[in-house]
C-alpha cells in the first residue's frame, strides 16, 4: 500500500469533514420536514396515559424553536452512522488486524446499545414515569389545571432518553477496556459491590424522583452490568 505525506492525510481528512458537513445539511433540511410527526411519536406516550391532553405553547416562536431542535436532532442521528462510516475509510488503512476488530465493535455495538437503550425508556419507561406525573399533579390538594409547557415536555422526553441511550454503553464500555487489558475480569467482580451502590445512586440521580422509574433504569443496569462480565476475558 502506497504510503500517503502528511500534506495527503490532511486533503483526505477535510474530504471527509466535508462530506460529512454536506450530508449534515441535507440531513436537517429532511429533519425540518419529519420534525411534526417525529414531536407526535415523542408525546404519544404521554398522550396514552393522559385522557384530557393539553400542551402549552408559552411563546410564539415555541413552534419555531421545536421544529428547529427537532430537526437538528433528526441530523444529528441520521449522520452519525455515516460519520462513523467516513472515520472508519480514514483510520482502517492504518490499523493492524486486532486493532481493525477493536474500531469495528465500537462502530457497530455503540449505536445498537444506544438504540436499546432509548427503546427501552421510550416503551417502558415514559407511560410509568408520565402517568406518575399526571396522578401526582391531579391528586393535588388544591384545584388545579395541568398544561405543561411543549417545550419543557420536549426537552424532558429528550433528555431522558439520551440518558439510558449512553447508560446502555455500560457493557461495551467494560468489555472493550477488558480486551484492551486495562480491566482484569477479576477486578470487575471483586468492585461489584461497589457497582451495584454506584448503579443505583446514578439511577437516582438521572431519572425522576419516583422510585418506579429509578427501578427500570437500576434493574436493566445492572443485568448488563453482570452480561459484560460473561463476555470478559479471564
Amino acid at each position: 500500500m502506497k504510503k500517503m505525506t502528511i500534506m495527503q492525510h490532511f486533503a483526505e481528512l477535510r474530504r471527509r469533514i466535508l462530506w460529512v458537513v454536506a450530508f449534515f445539511v441535507v440531513a436537517f433540511v429532511g429533519g425540518w420536514f419529519v420534525a411534526p410527526f417525529v414531536q407526535g411519536f415523542l408525546t404519544a406516550p404521554l398522550l396514552g396515559v393522559w385522557r384530557d391532553a393539553q400542551l402549552l405553547y408559552t411563546g410564539i416562536t415555541d413552534g419555531l424553536m421545536i421544529q428547529l431542535s427537532i430537526a437538528f436532532l433528526v441530523a444529528i442521528m441520521v449522520t452519525t452512522p455515516f460519520a462513523l462510516y467516513q472515520v472508519w475509510r480514514y483510520v482502517a488503512p492504518g490499523l493492524h488486524k486486532n486493532e481493525k476488530k477493536f474500531v469495528v465493535s465500537i462502530f457497530v455495538f455503540s449505536p445498537l446499545l444506544f438504540v436499546a437503550g432509548v427503546a427501552f425508556a421510550f416503551y417502558l419507561l415514559f407511560p410509568f414515569v408520565f402517568r406518575f406525573f399526571i396522578e401526582l399533579n391531579e391528586s393535588a390538594p388544591v384545584p388545579a389545571v395541568i398544561m405543561p409547557a411543549v417545550r419543557d415536555y420536549i426537552g424532558f422526553a429528550i433528555g431522558l432518553l439520551k440518558v439510558f441511550g449512553i447508560a446502555f454503553q455500560l457493557p461495551l464500555v467494560l468489555v472493550l477496556l477488558n480486551r484492551a487489558g486495562v480491566l482484569p475480569r477479576e477486578r470487575v467482580i471483586a468492585m461489584r459491590r461497589y457497582a451495584i451502590i454506584f448503579i443505583v445512586i446514578a439511577a437516582a440521580v438521572l431519572t425522576p424522583p419516583d422510585i418506579v422509574s429509578q427501578i427500570l433504569l437500576a434493574v436493566p443496569m445492572l443485568a448488563l452490568f453482570e452480561l459484560s462480565i460473561l463476555f470478559m476475558k479471564k
